[in-house]
């Protein structure tokens, strides 16, 4: 019975949103695929849909190969209903500062949009047949920094998030032939431990007057997944609370 049930594969799943979202499909009865740089705490583990979890640092090309050697190992001929690329990064200052264009070294730049732009890319290359099997989806999980200069999202971030966006609309069309939709989700200040702790000064920015919390952000990447979207792609949802409207 196992093997009827869809499956998601995750990456970034840990903590934060990554964590929140493997709870929503979980609880929906998905199969749950994850990985990330950290071993996935015991409780989580304890989920029984969670069936792989995979520790790689995926901004390592030779990693990315190994994983992706276990996830076809892991589905054999399968299919494959979700990828959710949600693993990012974001360097900053040893005091926390944000990195521009004039202060960050040019290796953390190659190291970010390995993560954050070529690992989606190339995950959703590899696994586009596992994907056409199910007439699955795609999510890329972008950001608000993507859109417009953050004050504390620094400059490697936010443009490898504008490229991510870029990247949706053209997989978009051409995952279209295949009968996989890619969309993405764009959150704002989410409150997780990539949070900047003077994030609270922004608040008076956000419509809602509030931040937001991982299952705002993982029910939507849900909602992108399920039958209820299935006309939807190349769209990003802004999960911002209104911030993105200034």
């Amino acid at each position: 019975m196992q093997s009827e049930k869809p499956v998601l594969l995750l990456t970034g799943a840990s903590r934060g949103i990554g964590h929140a979202t493997v709870k929503r499909f979980s609880d929906a009865g998905w199969r749950v695929i994850t990985v990330s740089r950290d071993v996935v705490p015991p409780e989580c583990r304890r989920d029984p849909n969670w069936t792989r979890h995979i520790t790689a640092d995926l901004a390592e090309p030779e990693a990315l190969d190994q994983f992706l050697a276990e996830v076809r190992d892991e589905l054999g001929g399968g299919s494959l209903n979700a990828l959710v690329n949600n693993a990012g990064v974001s360097p900053k200052t040893p005091f926390q500062e944000r990195l521009g264009c004039l202060n960050g070294d040019l290796a953390d730049w190659h190291r970010v949009f390995q993560l954050n732009f070529f690992t989606p890319l190339a995950l959703g290359r590899a696994l586009a047949p596992h994907l056409a099997r199910a007439k699955g989806a795609i999510v890329n999980v972008t950001s608000i920094a993507g859109h417009a200069v953050h004050p504390f999202a620094g400059s490697a971030y936010s443009t490898s998030k504008a490229a991510l966006s870029a990247l949706t609309r053209e997989m978009a069309v051409e995952f279209a032939q295949l009968g996989v939709r890619v969309n993405a989700v764009a959150p704002g200040e989410i409150e997780t431990a990539m949070l900047s702790p003077n994030t609270d000064v922004l608040i008076p920015r956000i419509p809602l007057n509030r931040l937001g919390q991982p299952d705002d952000v993982a029910s939507t990447i849900f909602y992108l997944c399920a039958a209820e979207s299935a006309y939807i792609t190349g769209t990003e949802i802004f999960v911002t609370g209104g911030q993105h409207l200034f």
